[in-house]
């Protein structure tokens, strides 16, 4: 797996976020000159997406799609990475538009796909770390990452990172057509799915900084979908390792 990247775009969700986009873009087109961006808006009603609009027209890397509601996370995500598709790019990214993911740490992503079939940056391995997080919310984070990898039977330590580089190839296989989650559980989904397909999943280590500016999207509604969702796989799971377990008895 050791060819040349190709062409490279991350794909950015927003909903309210006129305050950071500019400076996230920026920051991330400093980093990174060759990658592209794409900006997926939300409609945001504080103007978003016509800032990201203006930035475009100036800029022939940044790209932006305009949803008509606030479909969610993982809804925002998929109409990118569909776009992406088929604009025929080779490495297809995720980050927040917060600056929790630094743009300066990209490379190290983009590096360890030479050997993976997705690349997660993660809070949760050795080196990882949070900045500005209360102790409560690490404690939920480490707390849902442990309830993952218990019922889902994964050995990602952070399957809930939104910073992350997938192959076109990755994409195309895990069959995104039949993907249903909208909220942060989206990411556990893919998560899942690209391991079941026997494909790799690699994890180096980020500093996330916790936003400055602007209000998080995270609320008690978001994570109860994702607990919820999280263990209906894991039970559906455990009901089709008894069922094969049970054939290969009989058999």
């Amino acid at each position: 797996m050791s060819e040349p990247r190709g062409r490279v775009v991350m794909v950015v969700p927003t909903y309210d976020e006129a305050e950071n986009i500019a400076w996230i873009i920026g920051r991330l087109r400093t980093a990174e000159p060759e990658v592209d961006v794409l900006v997926v808006d939300d409609s945001s009603p504080d103007g978003t997406g016509e800032i990201a609009d203006r930035i475009a027209a100036e800029d022939a890397h940044v790209h932006v799609l305009h949803r008509t509601a606030k479909g969610g996370l993982g809804a925002a995500y998929l109409h990118g990475f569909a776009w992406s598709l088929e604009h025929g790019y080779d490495v297809i990214g995720e980050m927040d538009a917060d600056g929790s993911h630094q743009p300066e740490q990209l490379h190290l992503l983009l590096d360890a796909l030479a050997d993976a079939d997705l690349v997660i940056g993660s809070r949760w391995v050795r080196g990882g770390s949070v900045v500005n997080w209360p102790r409560r919310r690490e404690a939920l984070s480490r707390g849902g990452n442990l309830y993952v990898r218990l019922l889902l039977g994964v050995s990602v330590r952070d399957a809930t990172a939104g910073y992350r580089v997938f192959r076109r190839e990755t994409l195309e296989k895990i069959d995104l057509s039949d993907v249903r989650s909208t909220g942060y559980v989206f990411q556990t989904d893919l998560v899942a799915r690209t391991l079941a397909a026997g494909l790799r999943v690699v994890e180096v280590p980020i500093e996330f900084v916790e936003r400055e500016r602007g209000d998080s999207k995270m609320s008690g509604a978001v994570a109860t979908e994702s607990l919820k969702r999280i263990t209906q796989w894991g039970l559906a799971e455990r009901r089709a390792q008894a069922g094969r377990a049970w054939r290969r008895w009989m058999s």
